[in-house]
């Protein structure tokens, strides 16, 4: 199972972005999807999740600004990124709960720095 995510980049203040991370590979199902956020020297935090069946929660640091959906068909989850602040520079990482033929598991996309200018 790979998790690829796209969609980062370089905007002002108050901008937006779209991130999106598509899972492929021998899937039978995908339960939780989330996105967290990763600043140099400090831990993994996490942003937003949403499970199978729509349900979603925001770190509060983000509500009101960052939507999490997701695609079932397309496998994938995105965060739209409204009203942009420069401590949302970070690089985001997706994560899925992933069902195969074997196990259960939790797998992580590669990573996509996103960087917010003042």
């Amino acid at each position: 199972v790979q998790l690829q995510a796209s969609g980062g980049g370089s905007v002002q203040a108050g901008g937006s972005l779209r991130l999106g991370c598509a899972a492929s590979g021998s899937i039978l199902s995908i339960h939780d999807m989330a996105w967290y956020r990763q600043v140099p020297g400090k831990q993994r935090d996490l942003v937003a999740t949403i499970s199978s069946g729509g349900s979603t929660y925001y770190a509060d640091s983000v509500k009101g600004r960052f939507t999490i959906s997701r695609d079932n068909t397309k496998k994938t989850v995105y965060l739209q990124m409204n009203s942009l602040k420069p401590e949302d520079t970070a690089v985001y990482y997706c994560n899925a709960d992933v069902s195969t033929d074997y196990r259960l598991a939790t797998y992580w996309g590669q990573g996509t720095q996103v960087t917010v200018s003042s």
